[in-house]
């Protein structure tokens, strides 16, 4: 991997998912309710992000990638103020609104640093509201340098098997950051990117890093894959391809502060890579030290150009 951060303004990330508003109430603590064995937090601050899909293109974006945002919300004020915060990002959005559906909402109660509790407030979007997804991906598919999938479960990915096929008729490279145990749902698509617990609940417990890459091969080969990516948290990330070695990356983390929103992180800049004409190792490497800044930080959140650059320089720097 080079010392600086390429330029990637020139080839376009179209991202389709799960989109979701990410809601923090801050507050101080200092004492135990009276009424059950719980701290009482007063409230003294209410912040948005998006999140999801969402969070996907403004990591996209603050890297300097052009980027467009398919995904669905309700006709609520959660969905305002989504568009709000990923318009305020530079995404490009072409949201779809469901009558009937809130929009997916998740409320994080914060003190001292801490989460102390999450409130979810979702019901997963019909396969009926889901039916335009496939129509304004279409749309948005030529001009784009790759397309990622992010798919968190609510349903908006109900058609994903035509999504990908859609992009690979258009030369479209595929990168999914996948849910569930049905990994066949993505079969074609370019690289998939499970975490380990979500890889091995699919292949079964892998003891050693051999095991891991021959199970890794063979889900690839049988999915038609051109590469697997598991993410193995303070172990790192290992890259199983077509016709290339394993490349096995190190852990980049100096402080693991929360890993909310990491996987969404390392998605948008291999998505951001891909489009951008890196090689897949190249864009696995730099995904690797995106993820590695993004854990230290509180809730969900991006990386800077400024802070790549920093880490490339260091990493550059430390094997010198």
């Amino acid at each position: 991997m080079q010392a600086h951060l390429p330029d990637l303004s020139a080839g376009r990330v179209l991202i389709v998912g799960d989109v979701m508003l990410d809601r923090y109430w801050h507050g101080s603590t200092t004492r135990i309710s009276p009424e059950a064995p719980v701290p009482i937090v007063k409230v003294e601050g209410d912040e948005f992000r998006a999140g999801g899909a969402g969070n996907v293109a403004l990591n996209a974006a603050t890297l300097g990638a052009p980027t467009v945002l398919i995904g669905l919300v309700g006709p609520d004020e959660a969905g305002r103020l989504v568009r709000e915060r990923l318009a305020q990002g530079g995404v490009e959005c072409r949201l779809l609104e469901a009558p009937s559906h809130p929009t997916i909402t998740k409320l994080r109660i914060i003190s001292r640093h801490q989460q102390l509790i999450r409130l979810d407030f979702e019901d997963n979007f019909a396969v009926l509201e889901s039916a335009g997804i496939e129509e304004a991906c279409l749309g948005a598919l030529p001009g784009s340098g790759a397309l990622v999938l992010s798919d968190y479960g609510k349903g908006t990915l109900a058609q994903v098997g035509s999504l990908i096929r859609d992009a690979r008729e258009h030369r479209v490279p595929v990168i999914v950051d996948p849910k569930g145990t049905d990994f066949g749902r993505y079969c074609g698509a370019t690289l998939i990117t499970p975490n380990l617990s979500e890889f091995e609940a699919v292949v079964g417990h892998c003891a050693d890093e051999a095991t891991l890459v021959s199970r890794a091969e063979a889900l690839r080969a049988a999915l038609d894959l051109e590469a697997l990516l598991v993410t193995r948290s303070e172990r790192g990330m290992t890259l199983v391809a077509r016709d290339l070695p394993p490349l096995h990356l190190p852990a980049r983390a100096r402080d693991v502060f929360d890993v909310t929103g990491a996987g969404d992180t390392v998605v948008a800049v291999l998505g951001a890579g891909l489009a951008n004409g890196l090689t897949l190792a190249d864009a696995t490497a730099l995904a690797n030290l995106a993820g590695g800044i993004v854990v230290g930080k509180l809730g969900t959140a991006t990386v800077t150009r400024e802070e790549l650059t920093h880490a490339l320089q260091r990493g550059h720097g430390e094997s010198a």
